[in-house]
């Protein structure tokens, strides 16, 4: 067992998947957090309260398209005080959670603000803690390239629900914009996406976010792409937004405006400047696929290293930091990382996209299967969702999977099994999949690749 002295610096999912792993193997563990319990922007102020309200969000759009079912539940009564409260409620029992699991696993939890005195020490409120060895998990925060109005906000503040405000500008078309939108749509407001690229999501293949962005249409406002915002200016109760596109300039009128443009390192005012910590020109630390940094005492995981912005990222860079500083052979290279977008429908992919394929030249072959086709998806009056696979041609083996529908974030698992394990599309043809669900799509799929398919007709492959 290791006898090292770790101190973790941020209590995220990374930082505590860290700090848990290093007591397991043994090691004497600091756990240094901004915030009263651990749990990082990720359990506070991100990804646990967006999916406890999305949920919510999901469930009244559900009870208003049963209508079409057969079964008319009324204009549903929202108690956002409530709301509110049941949100607060599921944070606080998995923060306090973690707390439990610190003190099980003998890790000492310190909340405070920690920076770094040199290369060996962090001092928080004046008290020193020395180590071995540091993971940084210190994360990332909103981007806000505007001047600070009251009536911007933030994802942290969106999250918040103080209100529902009647007109709700979102700038910026990504994961976080649209998930947002979803929320504040659902609840009453007049939503408004403006996005500077040509489509959503970008760089998420086209033919996956097709069915959210019909979707979307008819529950927001309006989605004006091709657009920027070139000012912003309060006056009074309202916010004077003037939006510049191909067509010229327009002003529009909103109660909120919520910024998401991107997400920028908690790398300043932790003392980085006293150790030999480097950081690329965006502000980020270089760190290699060991996790190490230029200081041979300090690893670094998670949204302060850049890459994929997600929590199951960081939490298994934090496996691989601990497990080197441990003596052992580990690396992140060649991972495969999912991403989800909790919308409704959800998007899921991992491994090879088809639009990388295109950009690097490389043949694939891509095999569909429409949901329209799947008994479970129409069961579900959800038959608007697709299932794909990136296969290569050569060696057959699975190297990307896309999926958009319901439930699409559980159903990538499997995806991300296929590809990490070198599986080929025959492999997941006649692995036998339960009928009637969603996962059989993915059978399905595999089955579109040679031409065998049952619920949809397509010639075979030579």
């Amino acid at each position: 067992m290791s006898t090292k002295k770790l101190v973790v610096l941020g209590g995220g999912p990374g930082g505590y998947a860290a700090a848990f792993l290093a007591a397991d193997k043994g090691m004497d563990v600091t756990l240094i957090d901004a915030g009263k319990k651990p749990g990082g922007v990720c359990l506070h102020r991100g990804c646990i309260p967006s999916k406890a309200l999305l949920h919510i969000a999901h469930l009244i759009n559900e009870t208003k398209e049963a209508k079409a079912w057969g079964v008319d539940f009324g204009d549903p009564k929202i108690d956002l005080d409530a709301v509110r409260n049941w949100k607060d409620q599921v944070i606080d029992k998995m923060a306090t959670g973690l707390v439990q699991l610190c003190k099980q696993r003998n890790v000492e939890f310190v909340s405070g603000k920690g920076m770094f005195k040199d290369s060996q020490t962090i001092e928080v409120d004046g008290k020193s803690f020395s180590f071995d060895h540091c993971v940084l998990a210190t994360g990332s925060r909103p981007i806000q390239p505007f001047q600070n109005n009251s009536h911007l906000i933030d994802s942290t503040d969106a999250l918040d629900l103080e209100s529902i405000p009647e007109k709700l500008l979102i700038v910026g078309g990504g994961y976080i914009g649209l998930e947002m939108g979803s929320v504040y749509a659902t609840l009453g407001s007049q939503v408004t996406i403006v996005e500077m690229m040509d489509g959503l999501l970008t760089g998420v293949d086209r033919d996956l976010v097709r069915p959210l962005q019909h979707r979307i249409k008819n529950q927001f406002k309006a989605i004006l792409l091709n657009t920027r915002v070139t000012e912003i200016k309060q006056a009074e109760s309202k916010t004077h937004v003037t939006l510049e596109n191909e067509s010229g300039t327009e002003k529009k009128v909103f109660n909120r405006v919520l910024v998401s443009v991107g997400r920028a390192p908690n790398t300043d005012g932790l003392g980085l400047e006293n150790t030999k910590v480097k950081l690329n020109e965006k502000g980020f630390v270089i760190a290699d696929s060991q996790q190490k940094t230029d200081d041979s005492q300090i690893s670094a995981i998670g949204d302060v290293i850049g890459g994929a912005m997600l929590a199951h990222k960081a939490a298994h860079e934090a496996k691989v930091a601990v497990e080197v500083i441990d003596g052992e052979s580990s690396d992140f290279n060649n991972r495969i990382i999912p991403a989800v977008v909790f919308t409704d429908p959800e998007i899921a992919w991992a491994g090879l996209t088809e639009t990388e394929a295109l950009a690097q030249g490389r043949k694939v072959s891509i095999a569909k299967f429409p949901w329209g086709a799947s008994g479970r998806a129409q069961t579900l009056g959800r038959g608007e969702g697709m299932t794909k696979l990136i296969i290569d041609p050569e060696s057959e083996k699975i190297v990307g999977v896309g999926l958009t529908g319901a439930g699409a974030g559980e159903l990538i698992a499997e995806g991300v099994l296929a590809i990490e394990t070198g599986t080929k599309a025959k492999d997941l043809a006649l692995s036998i999949h339960a009928h009637p669900t969603l996962s059989e799509t993915l059978m399905e799929a595999a089955d579109v690749f040679y031409g065998t398919a049952t619920h949809i007709h397509k010639r075979k492959r030579n």
